[in-house]
């Protein structure tokens, strides 16, 4: 199940993200790949523009690179 949220005067996706979700890692490309055209409309969103946000059970966990320094 999906989440929408509307976005405050201002925000970005991110801000919206942590706001509604709590976190941003590995939400924020999936927001915009729900929306399409979002990115359109810049960094800061208009007031009242509507977002679907995925949901946590769903979304990909973030994935951290490790770099091994000494062998």
């Amino acid at each position: 199940m999906t989440t929408t949220a509307t976005a405050r005067e201002g925000e970005t996706v991110d801000a919206v993200c942590w706001r509604v979700l709590g976190r941003t890692g590995a939400v924020t490309e999936q927001v915009l790949e729900l929306n399409p055209g979002l990115a359109a409309l810049g960094p800061r969103l208009p007031a009242g523009t509507e977002l679907i946000l995925p949901d946590l059970a769903q979304a990909k966990p973030a994935v951290r690179e490790t770099v091994q320094l000494w062998n």
